[in-house]
């Protein structure tokens, strides 16, 4: 692995200057690295990241993707990593002409990184820099440790797809200025409303209250407003403290509440565990917003790619190869998921829908196919509408927002079915639906959605954790929560429960038929009915037993 030739760096400082023109913004530093596709396989597993700390898991992928690789060898185009400065790395054998077009790629993802919204946590910080200092004192561990260290990372990485992303994101957004003071909801909110029920008419008489004090006091009328609270409601205070210590708790991520309230982990000779546990979870919360806008992310880097290579005069006697090598990276499969594809179709949607005014109430209120096809007010503002989608969407709400019938019927999309043919003993694929329900749902479920575990303080009895998965018609996957359990109770140092929900039966649908009696064609079946029961898992000295509620 080295960096790129002064060559290669002058196109990448061309391709910069002439994509800030088009107005992307990213910082001024980037690094570039010529690898070979055998660097690739040992980076793949750290993704990407050359500074991440050692793990036994990483070297099992190494030594996978090397088989793999031998049968299929691939040729992947480039990398680029969200640090500070952006890190990209680069096939040994690209001719220039597609390094300019792969760099307009990297310079639309630098520029996503660092301004969706959904990254903000990580602008501030070096994490290639941070992450060579956690390897070094994870090896250090190690030399004093051995093999348990691994076993604290194992445990650890187990429910590392449970940190409080969203949490964390809404600390780093809230400015200081605009938060309320937790006592003053604390008081308003529970203390007068379900502790001391008062009527409506004394609930507005406090308002006015607090607004008196403000008026009259300004930046000391809440500490005024609460001396007197104090004189009426002597056991406010306490029950204020009392309340945002269950909050605390119930607000942690299950990694952050074994550091800071395991017994065992606490104890004066277990405590170099915890920082093995906070590099695995910060490691975690650095890699969630990539999760979660894949598509809009690889649908940017497309969009951009090709907007700024096609007007580009380094093009020239290169168009059929730009051509063939952009229809594998942004063709639309009939069946299956391109996100790349997708994510660009759906940018280049918005820009025409914002260009043409049809996000406007005028447009939606028209119910004439032929009219809403002709629609057009000239606003001119579709670069605008998707700059400012890149920097606050997610790929929920860019799939949830803009996934309409008309985007369908424009890039001619359905849901894909598959069915047995018996006759000839093969599977067939059929057009299964084109409605934007289905074909929205079929996108939803490829989203990463990993489950909501909450700690509940109150069922907390004998040193046994209790943990409940708040239950969205998606049951755990039951295969992994034995070795689950097993390290969580290692960490906690004692029992821990598990509330969910699992299937008791599934019904076979019943047939429906329509107006004229006739039943529905097989290519349309019904979806069957599934019930579902609350559990209890338990893991006790390394036994799991199941209990029914």
């Amino acid at each position: 692995m080295e960096l790129i030739d002064q060559h290669t760096k002058n196109i990448m400082e061309g391709c910069k200057e002439r994509a800030r023109e088009a107005g992307l913004r990213f910082q001024d530093e980037t690094l570039e690295y010529i690898v070979t596709n055998r660097d690739l396989l040992e980076l793949s597993p750290k993704v990407m990241i050359p500074t991440l700390y050692d793990y036994w898991v990483h070297d099992v992928e190494v030594l996978k993707e090397k088989g793999k690789y031998e049968l299929y060898p691939g040729n992947p185009y480039e990398t680029v990593i969200n640090t500070r400065p952006a890190i990209s790395f680069y096939n040994d054998n690209n001719p220039d002409w597609l390094n300019v077009m792969i760099f307009y790629h990297v310079l639309a993802h630098i520029d996503f990184f660092q301004n969706n919204l959904f990254f903000r946590h990580t602008w501030d910080d070096d994490f290639t820099g941070q992450a060579l200092s956690d390897k070094r004192a994870i090896a250090k561990l190690r030399t004093e440790k051995n093999r348990w260290v691994d076993y604290i990372i194992e445990f650890s990485r187990g429910v590392d797809n449970l940190v409080g992303y969203f949490y964390r994101l809404s600390q780093v957004h809230r400015s200081p200025a605009l938060r309320q003071s937790e006592r003053l909801d604390y008081y308003f909110d529970v203390f007068l409303q379900d502790i001391k029920k008062i009527k409506i008419g004394e609930f507005i008489k406090e308002i006015e209250a607090y607004n008196t004090c403000c008026k009259n006091y300004g930046d000391l009328g809440e500490q005024t407003f609460f001396s007197d609270v104090l004189r009426k409601y002597p056991e406010f205070e306490a029950l204020f403290i009392k309340s945002r210590n269950i909050a605390s708790e119930r607000g942690a991520d299950v990694l952050q509440y074994l550091m800071d309230h395991s017994d065992f982990i606490n104890k004066e000779e277990n405590r170099w565990m915890k920082l093995v546990m906070q590099v695995v979870r910060n490691t975690s919360l650095f890699f969630q917003p990539q999760i979660r806008t894949k598509i809009m992310n690889e649908g940017w880097a497309s969009y951009w790619h090709e907007t700024l290579y096609l007007k580009d005069d380094r093009i020239r006697s290169h168009e059929v190869e730009f051509a063939r090598v952009n229809a594998g990276v942004t063709s639309m499969p009939r069946v299956g998921l391109n996100p790349y594809a997708l994510g660009m179709r759906i940018f280049h949607y918005i820009e025409d829908m914002a260009n043409k005014g049809k996000f406007s109430y005028q447009f939606q209120k028209i119910q004439n196919e032929i009219q809403r096809d002709r629609f057009d007010a000239q606003t001119g503002a579709g670069r605008e509408a998707i700059f400012h989608i890149r920097e606050n969407f997610s790929d929920f709400s860019f799939i949830n927002t803009f996934v309409d019938q008309d985007f369908m019927t424009l890039n001619k999309l359905f849901v894909a079915g598959r069915r047995l043919n018996e006759e000839r003993m093969v599977w067939e694929y059929y057009v299964k639906s084109r409605k934007v329900r289905d074909y929205r749902t079929m996108l939803m479920d490829t989203l990463y959605h990993p489950p909501f575990i909450e700690i509940i303080p109150e069922k907390r009895t004998n040193n046994t954790l209790y943990l409940n998965h708040r239950f969205e018609e998606k049951p755990l996957i039951t295969e992994f929560i034995a070795n689950t359990l097993m390290g969580i109770e290692y960490l906690w140092g004692g029992p821990v429960q598990l509330e969910t929900s699992e299937v008791v039966s599934v019904s076979p649908p019943t047939p429906k038929t329509d107006a004229t009696g006739k039943k529905p064609k097989l290519d349309a079946p019904q979806e069957p009915q599934i019930k579902w029961q609350r559990i209890v898992y338990t893991m006790e000295k390394r036994k799991l037993s199941k209990k029914i509620l």
